[in-house]
Protein backbone atom coordinates (compact mmCIF):
# COMPACT_ATOMS: atom_id res chain seq x y z
CA UNK A 1 0.00 0.00 0.00
CA UNK A 2 1.20 3.60 -1.08
CA UNK A 3 2.23 5.50 1.90
CA UNK A 4 0.04 8.67 0.71
CA UNK A 5 -2.76 5.89 1.12
CA UNK A 6 -1.86 4.40 4.05
CA UNK A 7 -1.27 8.63 5.83
CA UNK A 8 -5.03 8.95 4.39
CA UNK A 9 -6.32 6.26 6.41
CA UNK A 10 -4.69 7.01 9.56
CA UNK A 11 -5.74 10.63 9.60
CA UNK A 12 -9.73 9.38 8.55
CA UNK A 13 -9.54 6.66 11.54
CA UNK A 14 -8.52 9.65 14.19
CA UNK A 15 -10.86 12.10 12.47
CA UNK A 16 -13.83 9.29 13.11
CA UNK A 17 -13.19 9.37 16.48
CA UNK A 18 -14.15 13.31 16.99
CA UNK A 19 -16.77 12.47 14.92
CA UNK A 20 -18.01 9.72 17.47
CA UNK A 21 -17.40 12.69 20.37
CA UNK A 22 -19.42 14.63 18.16
CA UNK A 23 -22.28 12.06 18.08
CA UNK A 24 -22.10 11.22 21.85
CA UNK A 25 -22.41 15.27 22.82
CA UNK A 26 -25.39 15.27 20.55
CA UNK A 27 -26.99 12.68 22.25
CA UNK A 28 -26.97 15.31 25.72
CA UNK A 29 -28.60 18.05 24.09
CA UNK A 30 -31.73 18.52 26.81
CA UNK A 31 -35.11 17.65 25.49
CA UNK A 32 -36.31 20.90 24.59
CA UNK A 33 -33.57 22.30 23.19
CA UNK A 34 -34.20 23.75 19.75
CA UNK A 35 -32.26 22.16 17.16
CA UNK A 36 -31.55 25.25 14.18
CA UNK A 37 -30.92 27.55 17.29
CA UNK A 38 -27.76 24.90 18.30
CA UNK A 39 -26.64 24.53 14.90
CA UNK A 40 -26.81 28.65 14.62
CA UNK A 41 -24.71 28.81 17.97
CA UNK A 42 -22.10 25.93 16.88
CA UNK A 43 -21.65 27.73 13.13
CA UNK A 44 -21.35 30.88 15.06
CA UNK A 45 -18.72 29.31 17.34
CA UNK A 46 -16.65 27.98 14.57
CA UNK A 47 -16.25 30.81 12.55
CA UNK A 48 -15.15 32.95 15.75
CA UNK A 49 -12.32 29.48 16.67
CA UNK A 50 -11.22 29.95 12.59
CA UNK A 51 -10.92 33.60 12.20
CA UNK A 52 -8.28 33.92 14.68
CA UNK A 53 -5.90 30.61 12.86
CA UNK A 54 -7.19 32.14 9.41
CA UNK A 55 -5.52 35.52 10.43
CA UNK A 56 -2.13 33.89 11.42
CA UNK A 57 -2.16 31.56 8.37
CA UNK A 58 -2.40 35.16 6.41
CA UNK A 59 -5.79 35.08 5.22
CA UNK A 60 -5.68 31.96 2.58
CA UNK A 61 -8.37 32.40 -0.09
CA UNK A 62 -10.72 29.88 -2.52
CA UNK A 63 -10.85 29.62 -6.36
CA UNK A 64 -13.28 27.70 -5.79
CA UNK A 65 -16.25 29.76 -4.60
CA UNK A 66 -19.73 27.96 -6.23
CA UNK A 67 -18.27 24.75 -5.12
CA UNK A 68 -17.39 25.81 -1.27
CA UNK A 69 -21.28 27.34 -1.28
CA UNK A 70 -22.25 23.61 -2.61
CA UNK A 71 -20.39 21.94 0.09
CA UNK A 72 -22.11 24.18 3.38
CA UNK A 73 -25.46 23.86 1.93
CA UNK A 74 -25.01 20.24 2.06
CA UNK A 75 -23.86 20.01 5.66
CA UNK A 76 -26.24 22.06 6.68
CA UNK A 77 -28.93 19.31 5.55
CA UNK A 78 -26.85 16.48 6.92
CA UNK A 79 -26.24 18.38 10.02
CA UNK A 80 -30.04 19.14 10.88
CA UNK A 81 -30.92 15.14 9.51
CA UNK A 82 -28.29 13.61 11.78
CA UNK A 83 -29.33 15.78 14.93
CA UNK A 84 -32.81 14.75 14.66
CA UNK A 85 -31.58 11.04 13.98
CA UNK A 86 -28.95 11.56 17.36
CA UNK A 87 -32.06 12.81 19.52
CA UNK A 88 -34.62 9.78 18.28
CA UNK A 89 -32.78 7.02 18.05
CA UNK A 90 -29.70 4.99 19.93
CA UNK A 91 -26.43 6.29 19.22
CA UNK A 92 -25.52 2.56 17.54
CA UNK A 93 -28.62 2.84 15.37
CA UNK A 94 -28.00 5.84 13.95
CA UNK A 95 -24.39 5.52 13.60
CA UNK A 96 -24.61 1.67 11.60
CA UNK A 97 -27.07 3.68 8.93
CA UNK A 98 -24.72 6.66 8.63
CA UNK A 99 -21.91 4.60 8.13
CA UNK A 100 -23.40 3.65 4.85
CA UNK A 101 -21.82 6.79 3.44
CA UNK A 102 -18.50 5.02 2.64
CA UNK A 103 -20.27 2.84 0.17
CA UNK A 104 -22.25 5.97 -0.80
CA UNK A 105 -18.58 7.24 -1.13
CA UNK A 106 -17.50 4.75 -3.39
CA UNK A 107 -20.13 4.80 -6.16
CA UNK A 108 -19.96 8.74 -6.20
CA UNK A 109 -16.21 8.50 -6.61
CA UNK A 110 -16.79 6.02 -9.42
CA UNK A 111 -20.25 8.22 -10.74
CA UNK A 112 -18.77 12.00 -10.43
CA UNK A 113 -14.42 11.09 -10.63
CA UNK A 114 -14.74 8.20 -12.76
CA UNK A 115 -12.77 6.44 -10.22
CA UNK A 116 -12.61 2.84 -11.23
CA UNK A 117 -14.41 0.09 -8.73
CA UNK A 118 -13.41 -3.56 -8.81
CA UNK A 119 -15.86 -6.55 -8.82
CA UNK A 120 -15.23 -6.71 -5.28
CA UNK A 121 -15.98 -3.38 -4.26
CA UNK A 122 -19.40 -3.87 -5.90
CA UNK A 123 -19.99 -6.77 -4.19
CA UNK A 124 -19.06 -4.66 -0.74
CA UNK A 125 -21.77 -2.02 -1.65
CA UNK A 126 -24.69 -4.76 -2.68
CA UNK A 127 -23.54 -6.57 0.85
CA UNK A 128 -23.92 -3.20 2.53
CA UNK A 129 -27.31 -2.11 0.82
CA UNK A 130 -28.66 -5.39 1.91
CA UNK A 131 -27.35 -4.33 5.31
CA UNK A 132 -28.98 -0.54 5.22
CA UNK A 133 -31.86 -2.80 4.31
CA UNK A 134 -32.03 -5.05 7.58
CA UNK A 135 -30.99 -2.17 9.94
CA UNK A 136 -34.32 0.12 8.55
CA UNK A 137 -36.82 -3.31 8.54
CA UNK A 138 -39.13 -1.37 5.87
CA UNK A 139 -42.16 -3.65 7.27
CA UNK A 140 -41.29 -1.31 10.59
CA UNK A 141 -39.23 1.76 9.35
CA UNK A 142 -38.93 4.65 11.25
CA UNK A 143 -38.63 8.17 9.65
CA UNK A 144 -35.53 9.41 12.02
CA UNK A 145 -34.18 6.22 10.48
CA UNK A 146 -34.48 7.61 6.94
CA UNK A 147 -33.29 11.11 7.92
CA UNK A 148 -30.27 9.65 9.10
CA UNK A 149 -30.26 8.10 5.11
CA UNK A 150 -30.38 11.70 4.01
CA UNK A 151 -27.60 12.39 5.93
CA UNK A 152 -25.55 9.82 5.23
CA UNK A 153 -26.33 10.76 1.41
CA UNK A 154 -25.52 14.76 2.05
CA UNK A 155 -22.26 14.01 3.82
CA UNK A 156 -21.38 11.14 1.09
CA UNK A 157 -21.41 14.34 -1.76
CA UNK A 158 -19.86 16.10 0.55
CA UNK A 159 -16.99 14.45 1.22
CA UNK A 160 -16.97 13.65 -2.86
CA UNK A 161 -16.77 17.55 -3.66
CA UNK A 162 -13.59 17.73 -1.48
CA UNK A 163 -11.93 15.93 -4.23
CA UNK A 164 -12.71 18.72 -6.60
CA UNK A 165 -10.35 21.02 -4.74
CA UNK A 166 -6.74 21.04 -5.15
CA UNK A 167 -4.17 19.70 -3.39
CA UNK A 168 -2.52 23.59 -3.15
CA UNK A 169 -6.06 25.08 -1.21
CA UNK A 170 -5.75 26.01 2.25
CA UNK A 171 -7.69 23.28 4.35
CA UNK A 172 -8.26 26.43 6.97
CA UNK A 173 -10.44 28.32 4.58
CA UNK A 174 -12.62 25.24 3.07
CA UNK A 175 -13.38 24.69 6.50
CA UNK A 176 -13.81 28.39 7.10
CA UNK A 177 -16.03 28.92 4.59
CA UNK A 178 -17.79 25.50 5.18
CA UNK A 179 -19.59 26.75 8.22
CA UNK A 180 -19.23 30.59 7.41
CA UNK A 181 -21.94 30.36 4.37
CA UNK A 182 -24.14 28.07 6.56
CA UNK A 183 -24.70 30.72 8.77
CA UNK A 184 -27.06 32.66 6.37
CA UNK A 185 -29.18 29.59 6.00
CA UNK A 186 -29.79 28.58 9.20
CA UNK A 187 -30.66 32.13 9.66
CA UNK A 188 -33.46 32.34 7.47
CA UNK A 189 -34.80 28.46 9.02
CA UNK A 190 -34.97 30.01 12.17
CA UNK A 191 -36.79 33.29 10.90
CA UNK A 192 -39.31 30.81 9.56
CA UNK A 193 -39.75 28.47 12.08
CA UNK A 194 -38.24 30.81 15.69
CA UNK A 195 -35.65 30.00 17.41
CA UNK A 196 -35.45 28.71 20.76
CA UNK A 197 -34.17 29.71 23.85
CA UNK A 198 -30.02 30.41 23.77
CA UNK A 199 -29.00 29.00 27.24
CA UNK A 200 -25.82 28.50 28.91
CA UNK A 201 -26.12 24.90 28.85
CA UNK A 202 -26.81 25.03 24.66
CA UNK A 203 -23.80 27.89 24.28
CA UNK A 204 -21.48 25.35 26.64
CA UNK A 205 -22.37 21.97 24.61
CA UNK A 206 -22.16 23.79 20.95
CA UNK A 207 -19.18 24.83 21.86
CA UNK A 208 -17.82 21.43 22.98
CA UNK A 209 -19.48 19.32 19.68
CA UNK A 210 -17.76 22.25 17.91
CA UNK A 211 -14.49 21.42 18.71
CA UNK A 212 -15.09 17.85 18.25
CA UNK A 213 -15.74 18.30 14.85
CA UNK A 214 -14.00 20.73 13.47
CA UNK A 215 -11.31 18.37 14.20
CA UNK A 216 -13.40 16.04 12.36
CA UNK A 217 -13.39 17.89 9.06
CA UNK A 218 -10.46 19.58 9.08
CA UNK A 219 -8.97 15.56 8.93
CA UNK A 220 -11.66 14.48 6.22
CA UNK A 221 -10.11 17.16 4.39
CA UNK A 222 -6.01 16.28 4.44
CA UNK A 223 -7.30 12.44 4.15
CA UNK A 224 -9.69 12.99 0.69
CA UNK A 225 -7.20 15.41 -0.87
CA UNK A 226 -4.09 12.36 -0.14
CA UNK A 227 -5.81 9.55 -1.74
CA UNK A 228 -8.72 7.95 -3.55
CA UNK A 229 -11.83 8.13 -2.09
CA UNK A 230 -12.47 4.60 -3.26
CA UNK A 231 -9.18 3.39 -1.29
CA UNK A 232 -9.63 4.99 1.93
CA UNK A 233 -13.50 4.92 2.35
CA UNK A 234 -12.85 2.02 4.19
CA UNK A 235 -11.73 4.23 7.39
CA UNK A 236 -14.73 5.95 7.69
CA UNK A 237 -16.01 2.67 9.55
CA UNK A 238 -13.79 3.19 12.41
CA UNK A 239 -16.25 5.64 13.64
CA UNK A 240 -19.28 3.10 13.82
CA UNK A 241 -17.13 0.85 16.27
CA UNK A 242 -16.24 3.81 18.15
CA UNK A 243 -20.18 5.01 18.72
CA UNK A 244 -20.90 1.37 19.39
CA UNK A 245 -18.48 1.64 22.09
CA UNK A 246 -19.44 5.17 23.44
CA UNK A 247 -22.95 4.32 22.94
CA UNK A 248 -22.80 0.83 25.54
CA UNK A 249 -20.33 3.24 27.96
CA UNK A 250 -22.25 6.40 28.41
CA UNK A 251 -25.81 5.44 27.45
CA UNK A 252 -25.92 1.69 27.98
CA UNK A 253 -27.39 1.17 24.22
CA UNK A 254 -26.80 -2.15 22.39
CA UNK A 255 -27.51 -3.40 19.11
CA UNK A 256 -29.93 -6.28 18.77
CA UNK A 257 -29.37 -9.52 17.01
CA UNK A 258 -31.02 -8.44 13.44
CA UNK A 259 -28.93 -4.78 13.78
CA UNK A 260 -25.56 -6.30 14.19
CA UNK A 261 -26.20 -8.31 11.00
CA UNK A 262 -26.88 -5.58 9.02
CA UNK A 263 -24.30 -3.37 10.22
CA UNK A 264 -22.13 -6.44 10.12
CA UNK A 265 -22.78 -6.32 6.55
CA UNK A 266 -22.18 -2.99 6.07
CA UNK A 267 -18.55 -3.25 7.96
CA UNK A 268 -17.46 -6.38 7.33
CA UNK A 269 -17.15 -7.42 3.99
CA UNK A 270 -15.16 -3.97 3.38
CA UNK A 271 -12.57 -5.23 5.58
CA UNK A 272 -12.59 -8.61 4.82
CA UNK A 273 -13.33 -9.44 1.12
CA UNK A 274 -9.87 -7.07 0.20
CA UNK A 275 -7.73 -9.29 2.83
CA UNK A 276 -9.28 -12.66 1.36
CA UNK A 277 -8.72 -11.82 -1.79
CA UNK A 278 -5.47 -10.61 -1.31
CA UNK A 279 -4.25 -13.94 0.52
CA UNK A 280 -6.03 -15.71 -2.68
CA UNK A 281 -3.67 -13.92 -4.84
CA UNK A 282 -0.79 -14.31 -2.91
CA UNK A 283 -0.97 -18.13 -2.45
CA UNK A 284 -1.74 -18.50 -6.50
CA UNK A 285 1.89 -16.81 -7.12
CA UNK A 286 3.48 -18.86 -4.98
CA UNK A 287 1.79 -21.60 -6.64
CA UNK A 288 2.68 -20.63 -9.63
CA UNK A 289 6.45 -20.17 -9.01
CA UNK A 290 6.86 -23.30 -7.45
CA UNK A 291 5.79 -25.03 -10.88
CA UNK A 292 8.01 -23.21 -12.58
Amino acid sequence: MKSPVIFALIILVLGNIFSALYDVSIKWLPDNADIITFLLLRQCGSVLMLLPIWFMARKPVTGHFKLQLVRSHLGVITSITLVVGLVSLPLATVSSLFFSAPIMITVLGYVWLKEQISLTQWWITLLGFIGVLILLRPSNIEWAGLLVLVAAVTFSMNQIALRKLPKQESPLVTLLLYNLLTIPVLCVAGACIGFGDVTMALIGLSLISNSFLLAYHFCCIVAYRSAKASDIAVAEYSGLLFCVLFGWLWFDEWLDGMSWLGASLIVLPTVLLPLILACVRRLQRKSVSVLN
